[in-house]
């Protein structure tokens, strides 16, 4: 097996990725974004998944492409990061052309990370600007583990983090 040069989901043409994270918070974001709007998929799994606009990615529905992916700690606060994103590709001029309209689309998921250490105790859910500033940071080559998304991830008492790999195939 051959790894992409970068060995990161980056490697496939036109790909970014962006993190942002709050480490009072113990908390962060993540955004995948593309240079256009591009085709993804999705399995949900688990006994409480968080997620936004995934039902989106479903062969049948009426778009073929979304402008952006999050992923986010925060449990239901953190779906607020996809907000962000959509701010900004808005303010970037991205979206779906509905009539005279643009709707940047922007699936997310979420972690729970609330009982992780950090400090939940905020006025504002933080969450929007992580995401916001997730995608201002968006780039081919970027940090894994404790950032972003994985800032404060846990699996049970472990600590988990972002990751991220690539395949070259042949063709």
């Amino acid at each position: 097996m051959q790894t992409g040069p970068l060995n990161l989901i980056t490697d496939v043409a036109g790909l970014k990725v962006g993190n942002a994270q709050d480490d009072t918070l113990k908390s962060g974001s993540t955004v995948l974004c593309a240079d256009a709007s591009f085709t993804a998929s999705v399995h949900v799994m688990g006994g409480a998944p968080g997620t936004r606009e995934t039902d989106l990615l479903a062969p049948d529905k009426t778009v073929a492409a979304v402008d952006a992916l999050v992923l986010s700690g925060g449990s239901a606060f953190g779906l607020d990061a996809c907000s962000g994103v959509m701010d900004a590709l808005y303010a970037d001029g991205r979206g779906y052309a509905v009539g005279d309209a643009r709707v940047p689309l922007v699936p997310g998921a979420i972690l729970f990370d609330l009982l992780n250490g950090g400090d939940k105790n905020w006025a504002d859910n933080p969450y929007r600007s992580l995401g916001t500033e997730a995608y201002a940071n968006a780039s081919t080559s970027f940090a894994l583990g404790s950032i972003g998304a994985g800032t404060g991830a846990l699996t049970g008492r472990e600590k988990g983090g972002l990751g991220s790999a690539s395949m070259v195939i042949e063709g």
